[in-house]
């Protein structure tokens, strides 16, 4: 699939990719645990005050349209309604690519998450079984999305996996803090052990305008923009279960107890990094 897609868009000068259409046939859909104060489900559904542990819902069993194609403007837009946690999967994998999308947050907000910040993201080089972590997404690469986080990072593994399986090694250029590390692009130190990496800026637009996100990969590196700035820097990239450079996979779009909206999701070929990147970014 990988190796299809890169022929296809180089067979005609690079052309776009449009991944969203009104049916959304090119992804499946994997719904995770129901919180307990969920209602509408059929009779001896599952729910749980813990909704990263117990039995999901499952694939494409998305019960109350979590997933939906709506028009909005004379533009096609996937609703998220973040009701049950959840992960929009393509049904094929991709490498060395740049991938485009607008985004903007909802106002409604749910258990578990009633108290924070509003959360969904984007997950690349996705691999692995559906709900090795909480029960709902891939092992990957995660760009957040997350209201004055867009663009921080997170390697997800494998947690409710048997056996447990640890995040994606990567290399990050940064600082450390007490609690989690942040890319910092004058740093010469690598930051180890990484987990939750704070963006170097939150050039985030006001709540229910469009954010401009872009994720940019060229082999097992990667490249975060918001609203045209680079913001994340995520280097060799490696699968933990192999040991092989991590370069391609599937992308998921989480559900994640918070109502928002993406729109115009466009993948394109390439075969480097364009000439902003290669000028502001120190790769190792």
């Amino acid at each position: 699939m990988v190796s299809a897609f890169i022929l296809s868009l180089n067979t005609y000068a690079q052309k776009s990719f449009k991944l969203f259409d009104e049916t959304l046939s090119h992804f499946e859909k994997w719904n995770g645990v129901p919180h307990t104060t969920i209602q509408g489900l059929p009779e001896g559904t599952y729910q749980s005050d813990n909704v990263h542990a117990g039995t999901p819902l499952g694939l494409n069993n998305d019960i109350k349209n979590v997933f939906t194609m709506i028009t909005e403007d004379g533009e096609l837009v996937l609703k998220i309604t973040g009701e049950i946690y959840g992960g929009l999967t393509t049904k094929a994998s991709y490498e060395n690519y740049h991938l485009s999308v607008y985004f903007k947050w909802g106002d409604k907000k749910w258990p578990p998450r009633l108290n924070v910040k509003r959360d969904s993201g984007i997950l690349y080089h996705c691999y692995g079984d559906h709900g090795r972590f909480w029960k709902t997404w891939k092992t990957c690469l995660e760009y957040q999305v997350q209201e004055t986080d867009l663009g921080d990072f997170i390697p997800l593994g494998g947690n409710t996996a048997e056996p447990k399986v640890p995040g994606p090694k990567v290399e990050i250029r940064g600082t450390r803090g007490e609690k989690k590390g942040k890319y910092d692009p004058n740093s010469d130190t690598y930051l180890k052990k990484i987990g939750y990496t704070d963006a170097y800026k939150e050039p985030d637009a006001p709540h229910g305008e469009w954010n401009h996100l872009e994720i940019y990969v060229i082999g097992n590196d990667a490249v975060h923009l918001v609203n045209g700035e680079i913001v994340m820097v995520v280097e060799n990239a490696t699968n933990p279960e192999t040991g092989a450079p991590l370069t391609s996979g599937q992308i998921q779009i989480q559900s994640e107890a918070a109502e928002c909206y993406y729109k115009d999701l466009t993948l394109t070929s390439i075969k480097k990094f364009p000439k902003k990147i290669r000028k502001e970014v120190r790769f190792k």
